[in-house]
């Protein structure tokens, strides 16, 4: 078996197991610290019965997937010279230690707020665009937007810096708003780390194809705690991570646009807010959907949050499935 295939196996099974056992010990130590989920009062009534669930639980598959990085990737950087799996490690963990410093805000204050819009927003762009930087001055980052299906536009480095920084803050943050249903965001991100697992093999891209089902893995092992009814939610902690991951790989293989499809449901989830709070100012009251993100117009509608998480799941895969297509036709 190629060699490749094997190394994605292992650090996916080794991630699964990480995360269930890493499991038994954070979910207890979390309820014992009272960290417990507040509940917005604009949110959907029959989510209160949420309230008190631990938060907080993305702690979970963050160090699952650092252990599978780190370990793993030794014998990349030993006999390759390759640490671009370090950099979308460091990279995704900047934005989760944000979402950690929002969580603990709000369950120390005992309310649903932590650190204020602007706060985050300024975190998120130093980050991004240290991130960027570092990945131009490595050689692994071109100033060349891939567009899958189109090919290539060529930037001026500065504008593609400034452009991607806001583009980065706005795909994590759609991660973010995703995480609203239990299993949700873990669930639609599975095909798009199978996507760059897939993409890593096809193109003997070693580094990000550990992280990627690293990710995939530990996802599913946090969905045995955070599929419905959830044990746990992975919190701010988890998600912003998660986005950070996700957008890491996306860059890493100098193809952030690859995003337009293979996170289509993030990008709907987050115009669904858009298109809620334009639609509300202009007609002074009324809404758009019953109810946004969009994941809770369909609960309105009926459907239960499982219901959600497999059409969700398989839309993204789809988008997934175009997004590939449309980078190998290049």
């Amino acid at each position: 078996m190629d060699s490749i295939v094997m190394m994605e196996m292992v650090a996916a099974v080794v991630g699964f197991a990480l995360t269930v056992a890493f499991g038994k010990m954070v979910i207890p130590w979390l309820i014992k610290l009272k960290f417990g989920q507040s509940i917005l009062e604009i949110g959907p009534n029959w989510h209160k019965n949420k309230q008190g669930t631990p938060t907080m639980g993305g702690i979970m598959f963050v160090l699952s997937i650092g252990v599978c990085v780190i370990l793993a990737g030794i014998p990349l950087m030993i006999l390759d010279g390759e640490f671009r799996h370090l950099l979308i490690f460091a990279f995704a963990l900047l934005f989760g230690v944000i979402g950690y410093i929002d969580d603990y805000a709000k369950v120390s204050k005992k309310q649903n707020k932590g650190l204020s819009a602007m706060q985050k927003l300024l975190l998120q762009l130093a980050g991004s665009a240290v991130f960027l930087s570092v990945l131009r001055m490595t050689g692994d980052l071109t100033p060349h937007l891939l567009l899958p299906y189109f090919g290539r536009i060529e930037l001026p480095w500065i504008m593609y810096l400034f452009l991607m920084m806001f583009i980065v803050v706005g795909a994590v943050n759609a991660v973010n708003l995703t995480d609203g249903v239990d299993g949700l965001a873990s669930s639609v991100t599975l095909p798009v780390a199978v996507l760059f697992g897939v993409l890593a093999i096809v193109s003997r891209f070693d580094a990000a194809g550990l992280f990627a089902a690293a990710l995939f893995g530990a996802l599913c092992g946090f969905l045995v705690y955070n599929k419905n009814p959830a044990k746990v939610f992975m919190g701010d902690t988890g998600s912003l991570f998660l986005g950070g991951a996700i957008v890491g790989l996306a860059f890493a293989f100098d193809m952030p646009l690859v995003l337009l499809f293979a996170g289509i449901i993030y990008i709907v989830e987050t115009l669904s807010v858009i298109l809620q709070v334009g639609y509300f100012k202009l007609t002074h009251g009324k809404r758009l959907f019953k109810m946004s993100p969009i994941h809770h117009h369909f609960e309105m509608c009926g459907w239960s949050e499982n219901k959600l998480c497999i059409i969700f799941t398989i839309v993204n895969a789809i988008g997934c499935l175009i997004a590939y297509f449309g980078v190998i036709s290049l």
